[in-house]
C-alpha cells in the first residue's frame, strides 16, 4: 500500500485507493500534467527535451508535440482551450481544438506587463470567472536547460491575474520570493501558491513551502500565511479535491494537506515529483509526474477540477 495515512480524516480516501502504477517512462524530467476529457488522455511537459507528451490506455506514451518552447505548466479552460506555460516564449500560451482534439494555431494571450517581458510563466490555472492567474519565477531564464538564459526585465517575480475579456494583466502579489505551483480552494476564496525559492540555492536558504492568500472580492489577495512546509524536496506543484485537501510534489512522495495546514498522508513514489493532476471518467485518478515518468493512482475522491 503506498498510502501512508497521518490522519485519521484522510481514511476513507485511502481505504477506497487503488495500487500506484507506473503508466510510461523515458522522459528528462516530467511536468505540467493536464487531463484530455474528450479522449481520456494525459498530456505533459518534458521541459528539457521541449516537447509534450501524451498517455492513452490504448496507446501507451507517444510525443505529442515537438518544439513546444519549454512549456511548463497547463490548464484548461470552460470551452475546452489549453493554455500552456511557456519557458521560451515567456509567455502564456492559447491552444483551441478542432474536431478530434486536433490542435489549431496557437496564439500568445499574454507575454508582457507594463511593457516588459514576463520572466517565465511556470504554472496556471482558471478561476472559473474565466478568469486566468498564473505565477512567473525565473527558472526558463536561468539557464538554456529549459529555456532561453536572459535577464528578468521586471526584476521582481509575480503572481499575475489575467482577464482574457478585457487583456488586462494585473500583479495580483509579488509577496512569494519564487512563486511556482498554484491553485484554488473548491469555492475559490483561498488561493494557494508555493515558494520554491530553495531550488537553485546551495546554501540551505530559501523556501520550501505553500503560502496561502484570501481571494478578495475574486479578483485580489490578502492576507498572506505560510499554510504548510514542504519536506524534504519542493511543492513544485499541487492539486486539491473536492473536500479542500491540497496534494503536493515532494521528494520522495505526494504529500496530503487538510485545508488546517496538517499533513494528513503521504503517498510513496519512486521518483522526485514535478507536479500532478485529477483525472479519469469520475475524476479519482491521480496522474502524478515524477522525472522520468508517470504514475496513476486511484483514491476515494474527486478532483475539485481535472484541469
Amino acid at each position: 500500500m503506498p498510502i501512508e495515512v497521518l490522519d485519521t480524516r484522510f481514511a476513507s480516501v485511502a481505504r477506497d485507493a487503488g495500487p500506484l502504477e507506473r503508466l510510461c517512462t523515458g522522459a528528462a524530467w516530467s511536468e505540467g500534467p493536464v487531463w484530455m476529457r474528450e479522449d481520456g488522455a494525459v498530456l505533459w511537459s518534458d521541459i528539457p527535451n521541449n516537447r509534450m507528451l501524451r498517455w492513452h490506455p490504448d496507446t501507451g506514451m507517444t510525443v505529442w508535440r515537438d518544439a513546444v518552447e519549454f512549456t511548463n505548466g497547463h490548464a484548461r479552460e470552460a470551452d475546452g482551450a489549453l493554455l500552456h506555460c511557456s519557458h521560451g516564449l515567456r509567455a502564456i500560451v492559447r491552444t483551441h481544438f478542432g474536431a478530434g482534439l486536433v490542435p489549431l494555431a496557437d496564439e500568445v494571450l499574454v507575454d508582457r506587463y507594463r511593457g516588459r517581458r514576463l520572466n517565465s510563466p511556470n504554472d496556471v490555472v482558471v478561476k472559473r470567472d474565466g478568469s486566468i492567474w498564473f505565477t512567473d519565477p525565473p527558472y526558463g531564464i536561468v539557464s538554456d536547460h529549459e529555456g532561453h538564459k536572459a535577464q528578468s526585465e521586471l526584476g521582481r517575480n509575480h503572481v499575475f491575474r489575467f482577464d482574457p475579456a478585457s487583456g488586462a494583466l494585473r500583479s495580483v502579489s509579488d509577496f512569494v520570493e519564487e512563486p511556482n505551483g498554484l491553485a484554488f480552494s473548491p469555492d475559490e476564496s483561498i488561493l494557494y501558491v508555493s515558494d520554491t525559492s530553495a531550488a537553485l540555492r546551495t546554501d540551505g536558504s530559501g523556501h520550501h513551502h505553500i503560502v496561502a492568500f484570501d481571494v478578495i472580492h475574486g479578483e485580489s489577495l490578502a492576507n498572506p500565511r505560510v499554510f504548510a512546509v514542504v519536506n524534504p524536496g519542493l511543492a513544485d506543484g499541487f492539486r486539491v479535491d473536492v473536500h479542500g485537501f491540497v496534494y503536493t510534489s515532494s521528494a520522495d512522495s505526494v504529500q496530503v494537506f487538510h485545508p488546517d495546514g496538517t499533513r494528513m498522508a503521504r503517498i510513496a513514489v519512486p521518483e522526485k515529483v514535478g507536479n500532478l493532476c485529477f483525472g479519469g471518467i469520475d475524476g479519482n485518478e491521480l496522474y502524478v509526474c515524477a522525472s522520468t515518468s508517470l504514475y496513476r493512482i486511484r483514491l476515494g475522491t474527486r478532483g475539485a477540477t481535472c484541469a
